[in-house]
């Protein structure tokens, strides 16, 4: 007889006694050998037998079908097969007689009836050892979720730890992520940018190449870093440790929707996408026109126009030089100068003890309505064990309940860390009133002026070459007072925007 000797080692074989590769050849030379077996070949295959699909294994069986070989050598049946396809072609060359004999040095075999029904049981343990082994790894997995840890590799900037089976922060990479995600907030800045950003510091795939643009966006909008798990469509509190803030998070991906839109083509112009038609409302588009002088030299020109695309629309176009002006005034009287943060800050301070005051009222109430929401929760998975509730139905339902509950230990968590939850939002404000001071000031900075005039407001509209915008709280009331805020304070402008005890900005009373 002739022997294909068939090696089989699983790249995620959960079973650690079975030899490698190597191992299995030198056994079965040794067992050839002691038994004067003619073996034809090796053929060899790192692979899974827990589904059909094995090119090597097809190749052998393609080998017998032809008549190149009779016969097959190999560790054990579970090398051959753990599934039920696999396992019944065996059986079935068997049965038409192009297979005349398997040997296996671990196992009987005569190609008996008896023989194969001993086969047949042997293959059958091994798929009932895959199915029972994948059986229990979901439940440990639902088991890990349950109790808030993430069952699979750990994000970027976090470790998985074998000790605790739980999900460690890096200490060095979460620092590189963390600072991955500023710098696309800030915006300007590609997920190859940010993939780029991570290579350098040290976060890469494996063969020590840079991050892939799709992974990039998955990491940047993963909720994990929020402390929350989404596995199988289904939501799950997460016990890790968090080191991104929801601020941060929140802004970035406010910069993936918009870097996923559809852009200008060719040239990056500093206020493309800032403003629609006053007319027709139509999209302002930018383009970029070239002059040549007869001395050889060139200027170029930005302007900025309507498309026209709703509607015939009478509105002209307006240059880059005419338009960053009025930005720039925008900006300006939505500005705080810099002598202005001691009173806004002493204000802040000392509202801040007030409403610690009521803060504890709100979180008991807080309290109240997230004990609820546990309620309806255990009620729902009540329903569903008792087979009353559908499993779409549920999971839908628990992952509308769970977002609740998410909203209100949200809204607790920022009452707790800022008293109420404006007085974060508050010292946001001034933090960007007071940037938006210097860029005003600064010089050859369209791309910022672009940037901080969507900080500040929206729904710009150009109209008759004139820009105006729909400026947000309380941008709007610096603005009101024509800019007064953007000068050092003096006597007058203390007691026109401040209360006479320096205390409380007239406009935010």
């Amino acid at each position: 007889m002739k022997y294909i000797a068939y090696c089989r080692k699983s790249t995620d074989e959960k079973d650690k006694q079975v030899l490698s590769i190597e191992a299995q050849i030198a056994e079965l030379k040794e067992f050839a050998k002691r038994e004067k077996l003619t073996v034809t070949e090796f053929i060899t295959e790192a692979k899974t037998a827990k589904a059909p699909g094995r090119e090597q294994f097809a190749e052998v069986l393609k080998k017998i079908e032809k008549g190149m070989a009779n016969a097959i050598l190999s560790w054990h049946p579970d090398r051959l097969a753990r599934n039920s396809i696999d396992g019944g072609k065996i059986i079935y060359l068997l049965d038409t007689g192009k297979l005349l004999d398997l040997k296996f040095p671990s196992f009987w075999f005569e190609s008996t009836p008896q023989g194969k029904f001993m086969l047949s049981i042997a293959f059958g343990q091994s798929k009932y050892y895959v199915d029972n082994l994948s059986e229990n790894v979901k439940r440990g997995n639902r088991q890990k979720l349950r109790n808030g840890v993430w069952p699979s590799k750990a994000p970027y900037g976090y470790i998985n730890n074998p000790k605790t089976r739980g999900i460690d922060i890096d200490e060095e990479k979460s620092k590189v992520v963390k600072q991955s995600f500023q710098l696309f907030a800030d915006g300007n800045v590609s997920f190859t940018g940010i993939s780029q950003f991570m290579f350098k510091f040290g976060i890469k795939r494996e063969g020590e190449k840079p991050v892939k643009v799709g992974q990039v966006k998955n990491m940047l909008s993963n909720r994990f870093y929020l402390g929350i798990l989404k596995y199988a469509g289904e939501y799950y509190q997460g016990s890790h440790k968090t080191f991104i803030s929801k601020k941060l998070f929140d802004e970035v991906q406010k910069q993936v929707e918009k870097i996923e839109r559809p852009r200008q083509k060719g040239h990056n112009f500093a206020f493309a996408g800032l403003a629609t038609c006053g007319e027709c409302g139509a999209a302002i588009t930018a383009e970029q026109h070239i002059k040549k002088y007869k001395n050889g030299t060139d200027q170029t020109f930005i302007y900025y126009r309507c498309t026209k695309k709703l509607r015939p629309c009478t509105q002209k176009y307006v240059s880059e030089i005419e338009l960053e002006p009025q930005i720039r005034k925008i900006v300006s009287d939505c500005g705080l100068h810099e002598d202005w943060e001691p009173y806004f800050e002493k204000w802040i301070t000392q509202a801040e003890e007030k409403d610690k005051l009521v803060a504890g009222v709100e979180e008991i109430q807080l309290d109240g309505q997230i004990q609820e929401s546990e309620v309806k929760l255990n009620r729902l998975l009540n329903g569903y064990l008792d087979q009353v509730i559908e499993p779409e139905i549920y999971k839908q339902k628990k992952n509308e309940l769970f977002e609740e509950k998410l909203k209100l230990e949200e809204k607790k968590s920022q009452i707790s860390k800022s008293g109420t939850v404006w007085l974060e939002p508050m010292r946001e404000f001034v933090n960007c009133a007071l940037q938006a001071q210097k860029v005003a000031r600064a010089e050859n900075n369209s791309h910022d002026l672009s940037i901080m005039g969507k900080k500040v407001g929206s729904n710009f509209f150009l109209n008759d070459r004139r820009l105006s915008a729909t400026l947000d709280f309380p941008f709007a009331a610096l603005s009101a007072e024509g800019g007064a805020a953007s000068a050092a304070p003096n006597s007058d402008s203390i007691s026109f925007l401040v209360t006479p005890l320096g205390l409380e900005p007239r406009f935010l009373g």
